[in-house]
């Protein structure tokens, strides 16, 4: 089979990158022929160059053409569209409609209900625009990049091609991650009978590096950013005398004010900032830990840290919300404790404090968990039939 993946790259690199070059690799390993055209948003550098994105990413001739060259050089069998925002825009599905390629489109965040992607704000989950012809409130509130004029091109590209019908009609598969996540989009006004879920899969190493287990502590990691929930979770700390320590790794906004938060208090020689660490570092992390900590205030897609921590037989601490809800299994591979809530999230710390043996049990069933749904096998098998499937629709029509 060749598959032609299409991605826009971020300027700040998020897993999405990864999950791309990681589902390409998965495919050339079990012998397609795959073609990669990336574009990146490094080369939006200047006033000029934000004005000719804000007109594109509603809809891009010359990105347009692009793929309808790479089609004609390489004869993919199907497009695997990953990300489209902002530089190759919703022309990317008519390019593939004029050559008759079935288009599957990954749904990596919420940007076709929620121009900002992340329905949160204010510090708190928002659905004012999901299902909206004109998400206007996102407007008002500036929520894309905290600007009312580029949170306008994209909510007007949200509204045109839904009026359009491109979102219904120009894509062939849709794929999420959780049944969750599938509700909101359906909600959205994405037809329902188009969704496949298919989660996110991680390679694992055989090759971590073993510490002390002795060393007991809990783990965060992610971007230290307001959605992410961190400071609750130092709150929880700092408010419940949990003595275990905890190691944060990541970087964000918000890394200076939660260092000052926990400096000269009596967490201060317990929480450890760890900043960015690399994959193996992560991992090996992961693996000597007694649990991972996740405390987003937000409904989250697929979190590749879950199923990281998961590949590593970590069970894990979070909300029951959105995504994160369906992924871990309370009493089974993790605990849930009430969203937003340190007091609660608290109690469930101290409890994995006070029953190792049951920690250990949720570990191994995170373990299992892994094989079960979050292997590359299994994936691999998910995403070819997805595949044969449009082809085999796109053949009869």
């Amino acid at each position: 089979m060749r598959v032609l993946l299409l991605h826009n790259r971020y300027q700040l690199a998020g897993g999405e990158d990864g999950v791309v070059q990681a589902e390409k690799s998965l495919l050339e390993v079990n012998g397609h022929q795959v073609s990669l055209l990336e574009v990146s948003n490094h080369n939006i550098k200047n006033p000029w160059d934000k004005a000719v994105t804000a007109v594109s990413a509603i809809y891009s001739y010359s990105a347009k053409q692009k793929v309808k060259s790479e089609i004609a050089r390489f004869s993919p069998d199907v497009v695997h569209v990953h990300n489209f925002f902002p530089l190759l825009s919703p022309s990317v599905y008519d390019a593939c409609r004029e050559h008759k390629v079935p288009v599957v489109q990954t749904l990596h965040n919420y940007r076709l209900a929620c121009p900002k992607a992340i329905p949160f704000r204010d510090g708190k989950v928002c659905e004012d625009c999901i299902g909206e012809l004109m998400p206007w409130q996102s407007v008002v509130h500036g929520c894309y990049r905290n600007s009312r004029v580029q949170s306008s091109v994209v909510a007007a590209m949200n509204t045109w091609h839904r009026v359009q019908g491109t979102w219904q009609e120009r894509v062939d598969a849709y794929i999420v991650f959780t049944q969750f996540q599938k509700a909101k989009m359906v909600q959205a006004g994405l037809p329902i009978e188009k969704f496949h879920i298919k989660p996110n899969f991680v390679f694992t190493s055989n090759s971590l590096e073993e510490t002390n287990k002795a060393n007991n502590y809990f783990l965060f990691v992610g971007r230290l950013s307001e959605e992410k929930g961190v400071s609750n979770l130092i709150d929880s700390y700092l408010q419940n005398n949990i003595s275990t320590p905890l190691k944060i790794v990541g970087e964000g906004p918000l890394r200076a004010t939660l260092e000052q938060k926990t400096q000269n208090s009596n967490v201060g020689n317990i929480i450890e900032f760890l900043g960015f660490q690399d994959k193996h570092k992560v991992l090996t992390l992961m693996h000597n830990a007694q649990s991972l900590i996740f405390p987003s205030i937000w409904y989250e897609g697929f979190p590749l840290t879950i199923a990281e921590a998961f590949s590593c037989g970590l069970p894990v601490i979070a909300p029951k919300l959105g995504s994160m809800a369906e992924i871990v299994e309370d009493g089974v591979n993790g605990l849930h404790f009430e969203p937003g809530n340190s007091i609660d999230m608290a109690a469930k710390i101290k409890f994995a404090i006070s029953h190792p043996e049951t920690i250990i049990t949720m570990g191994k069933n995170a373990r299992l968990t892994y094989e079960k749904k979050y292997a590359s096998d299994a994936n691999y098998q998910q995403l070819i039939a997805i595949y044969q499937e449009v082809i085999n629709q796109k053949s009869v029509v």
